[in-house]
């Protein structure tokens, strides 16, 4: 009987007030196709990659790509230079010898362009042509596209002194490129500009 009164002492002892916890339960209620629509319009903005952008990103307008980071297409805007836009050209008349040494695009394209100038040159002391500069007419013949030496023997041949030149500044490929000026453009602009500086 000692034990028994003992056991109860012990189990008394240790026994837990359950009615001072409460637990709170809530309960969704799930109505139907459209739940958790006005959740996904309010997320905030995607970190995913440009590159894993799907077609729904862009119908929807959402951009998950980062803000602060040019993209290579925003790079390319900044240096893009309209071959079909005359303030891009520069008309020079140059004694020989031009002090011009001349170099080959690709064959592809074909065309020179300014390679580097000797210091005591006519180019060099007139100080308006630039490096990389890419000839296009030489005295109102249009020599883009040409080969070296049919480019460097229009110079070459030309009577006229000085020797008036039509040059792009820009690049191979904004010149030649898909964005580049048409042909049509470039022998109208050519027949325009060089008739305008002979008669200047």
């Amino acid at each position: 009987m000692a034990t028994a009164a003992c056991l109860s002492t012990t189990t008394t002892a240790f026994t837990i007030n359950t009615a001072s916890k409460t637990t709170k339960t809530t309960t969704q209620l799930q109505m139907g196709l459209f739940d958790g629509v006005k959740d996904a319009f309010s997320a905030p903005p995607s970190n995913l990659d440009a590159e894993r952008e799907t077609p729904i990103d862009r119908w929807m307008g959402w951009s998950v790509a980062k803000e602060d980071v040019p993209t290579e297409a925003q790079a390319q805007d900044a240096n893009f230079v309209d071959a079909m836009d005359d303030t891009n050209y520069i008309t020079v008349a140059l004694e020989k010898p031009m002090g011009v040494i001349f170099e080959e695009n690709d064959q592809e394209v074909g065309g020179i362009f300014i390679q580097s100038f000797t210091e005591d040159g006519a180019a060099a002391k007139s100080g308006l042509l630039k490096e990389g500069d890419q000839l296009v007419a030489v005295d109102g013949t249009k020599v883009s596209g040409l080969s070296f030496d049919d480019s460097l023997g229009t110079i070459v041949n030309c009577d006229k002194s000085p020797t008036p030149l039509l040059l792009f500044r820009g690049t191979k490929e904004q010149l030649y490129g898909p964005t580049g000026a048409s042909q049509e453009w470039l022998d109208e602009f050519v027949s325009k500009t060089m008739t305008e500086a002979a008669t200047s």
